[in-house]
């Protein structure tokens, strides 16, 4: 049987961030993925935002990881010329009633270090035009990158410092013992890769691989929920330079409006929750009759939207660790002083802002199997 130092299931963003931390440190690594190409699943199904940190608890993993790994990312970024605009945005009230969210939206961003400016109806104007709201907050260092551009730029710097990738390479299950683990990859040549480090950053199919973990107690595998996102693409040109959200909602951001690179228009994600199944089993197509729903919430903010310039575009699937009745939850990074099994990491619930995050939770990894 082969062996290697470590081995990484998934080549997402997360997955390739962490192969690449992993081989940059001296590591024989490699990044197994099931797919035939990198970052198919929820990496390439997002608003490709790079958040400032403004939503999530003081002292969470999400909070302090998206503000070290905006700035990584940045960095990161202009190092190695991956496509990405510091564009800003604006998180919006359309009611009086909504100030208060928005205050605290503001307070919870300067407990997380991230310093917002509140704008009146007429600074907010000033900046963007179309749009009406009662009050905004202004998130300069919210921004928008190329995340496959990014996750190439990741892959680049695994493969120089001696990493791999297998592409087409499932993993169907995990063998785990004291002086070793064994990793059963299964494809058109399945075998047996023994490796002294496994790192689960499997997504969507984190769960069902750490419940298929030979050695991992029950008592640590999360139960794993699936919220479809829908996003939807605006005929022609948006009148916006920066990113448009509305107050926060427990289970997402609200239909907000995003922008690529180019400068096309988006919005999204609304939250469809899916019933349990497996991963493989999601339907990604757009049901166009949910675009119904968007006028209206874009209205509140962008009056001018006309009838019919919404399109499908794309969904997403967000891998959550609550249910449509529970409260956000924060990322999982599980180690051995959680279930007990050196050289053992698994990623549970890493959702938004697992992209802005990357870098970080890569840097979280390395020092918790050093």
């Amino acid at each position: 049987m082969d062996r290697v130092d470590a081995l990484v299931i998934g080549a997402g963003v997360v997955g390739l961030a962490v192969g690449r931390a992993l081989a940059r440190s001296g590591l024989e690594t490699i990044v197994l993925e099931r797919a035939d190409a990198i970052g198919t699943g929820t990496s390439s199904r997002n608003s490709e935002v790079i958040h400032a940190g403004l939503y999530y608890p003081q002292g969470s993993l999400k909070a302090r990881l998206c503000v070290q790994g905006r700035a990584q990312l940045y960095e990161f970024c202009a190092s190695h010329g991956v496509a990405h605009r510091r564009c800003g945005k604006l998180v919006v009230a359309t009611s009086a009633e909504q100030h208060a969210a928005l205050d605290a939206t503001r307070a919870k961003a300067a407990a997380n270090g991230v310093q917002l400016q509140w704008l009146t109806p007429a600074e907010a104007a000033a900046l963007e035009p179309a749009l009406r709201c009662s009050a905004a907050l202004l998130s300069p260092e919210t921004g928008i990158v190329d995340s496959h551009g990014l996750m190439l730029a990741l892959q680049g710097d695994m493969e120089a410092a001696g990493g791999a990738l297998a592409l087409c390479s499932p993993v169907l299950g995990l063998r785990c013992g004291t002086d070793g683990h064994v990793v059963a990859v299964g494809g058109e040549a399945p075998m047996e890769l023994g490796a002294r480090i496994v790192v689960n950053a499997a997504g969507l199919w984190a769960p069902a691989l750490a419940s298929a973990t030979q050695g991992l107690a029950a008592q640590h595998v999360p139960q794993g929920h699936h919220a479809k996102g829908n996003y939807f693409s605006l005929a022609g040109r948006a009148p916006f330079s920066r990113l448009i959200y509305p107050v926060p909602e427990q289970a997402g951001l609200g239909v907000h409006l995003t922008l690529d690179l180019a400068g096309q228009a988006r919005f999204g994600p609304d939250v469809e929750w899916l019933p349990p199944g497996a991963p493989d089993a999601i339907d990604y197509r757009v049901d166009p009759a949910r675009g119904e729903s968007f006028y209206a919430e874009i209205r509140r903010y962008w009056p001018g939207l006309r009838d019919g310039a919404l399109q499908p575009a794309y969904s997403g699937v967000r891998p959550k660790l609550g249910g449509p009745d529970s409260a956000a939850a924060d990322f999982v990074l599980q180690g051995a002083e959680t279930h007990g099994i050196a050289g053992l990491v698994n990623l549970f619930g890493i959702e938004s802002p697992g992209l802005t995050a990357c870098l970080a939770i890569a840097d979280e990894v390395l020092a918790s199997i050093a």
